[in-house]
């Protein structure tokens, strides 16, 4: 395993830093990473460990335009690359498995047919990311459209979902990844089967708490049967209401999924807070339940600052933390961090598509500093 709470107590806070999963949309055509996306990731080689951003496991895992893909042969050797060139860097790098479930559109999806959920509910205002030109990535153009009505799967669909699952794990390993985190979070399919409002099943996958964490369960066994435990992450957003998933209960949901996640063996919980201007904290008292109930590693992510990262990390709860939106534009971060230096602060409109530009441009710390003589 390449983390576990007992050996981390001599790692400093830039050991402890996880680059977590951010879409850029700026794989090339049929979905396949790029060699640009192996110099952005081996830029960030310096964290303790990179999630990749989401990978769609299937062509109807797709939520937005031009995100890579683990399912073919073509995206697979594209990860090599992207791989390669971390593990060349000394970094790690686990691979983020995605299906998007009900936040997709038509025009995103097979044949265009409507997006699957748990259930045929549709979220007012959850938009995805799409291509109306067909102008490709390179041109960074795109719009971001209310997502369609989906419809809800079938039961005997099921099975076929979850072997989706394991297949792209089998091919992120082929792929080189050191292991997968599964996006159980920010509302995409897992989360719509977890969460109270937005699961209406009446079958076994629905209702009952244990019904709706059976998605969680089936997936989850089949990739860890693939991985292994050791190798194998789980995101949450236990307390969040992102694109439409509200659950009703969600501290005693999430406790017991995290209770399940630790008998499946499951080797760390990356949990996604709030990060959004003016949210609500997550309570300290629901973290220390989660490290009472949870006996693997534990990464939190959400708006953390060096300070209140070494807090965490003081306080216990958390064994690693996540910096989303500053590892964009400071490729260096924990270096950043470790001697308190200025960050670059990120620049929003090349977030999603383009090229190099606001992707594998921005500065490290010397070049900064030549800048500035010069």
């Amino acid at each position: 395993m390449l983390f576990t709470p007992h050996r981390l107590g001599a790692l400093t806070l830039p050991n402890r830093i996880v680059m977590p999963p951010m879409t850029r949309s700026r794989a090339a055509a049929g979905n396949v990473a790029t060699a640009e996306m192996a110099e952005y990731y081996a830029q960030r080689a310096g964290a303790g460990l990179i999630v990749s951003e989401g990978t769609q496991i299937s062509p109807q895992g797709q939520g937005y335009a031009w995100t890579p893909g683990i399912h073919s042969e073509a995206q697979v050797q594209g990860w090599r690359r992207v791989t390669d060139a971390v593990h060349a860097a000394g970094g790690r790098i686990y691979a983020q498995l995605w299906h998007v479930g009900r936040v997709s559109h038509v025009a995103l999806q097979p044949d265009g047919a409507a997006p699957v959920s748990s259930s045929a509910l549709l979220a007012e205002g959850v938009k995805v990311f799409v291509d109306p030109t067909g102008a490709g990535p390179e041109c960074g153009v795109g719009e971001m459209i209310q997502h369609s009505m989906p419809r809800a799967l079938g039961e005997d669909e099921i099975p076929g979902i979850v072997a989706d699952y394991a297949q792209a794990t089998r091919n992120a390993l082929a792929a080189g990844f050191d292991g997968v985190e599964l996006h159980g979070a920010n509302g995409y399919l897992i989360n719509q089967f977890i969460d109270s409002q937005a699961n209406q099943r009446t079958d076994a996958y629905g209702g009952a708490l244990q019904n709706r964490l059976r998605f969680l369960r089936e997936v989850v066994q089949a990739v860890v049967d693939v991985a292994g435990g050791d190798r194998v992450g789980v995101r949450l957003a236990p307390l969040t209401t992102l694109q439409g998933a509200v659950d009703d209960t969600p501290q005693a949901t999430y406790l017991a999924a995290a209770h399940l996640l630790g008998e499946l063996g499951v080797g760390y919980l990356h949990i996604a807070e709030a990060d959004w201007e003016d949210a609500p904290l997550m309570p300290v008292a629901f973290k220390e339940a989660l490290r009472m109930i949870y006996p693997g590693t534990l990464i939190y992510a959400g708006k953390y600052t060096a300070e209140r990262a070494r807090q965490a990390l003081a306080e216990g709860w958390a064994d690693l933390i996540g910096f989303g939106r500053p590892f964009i534009a400071n490729p260096d971060l924990p270096e950043r961090l470790r001697i308190g230096a200025v960050l670059n602060s990120p620049d929003r409109a090349t977030y999603f598509g383009g090229g190099a530009v606001g992707f594998t441009d921005y500065p490290v710390l010397e070049e900064a500093v030549e800048a500035v003589e010069a």
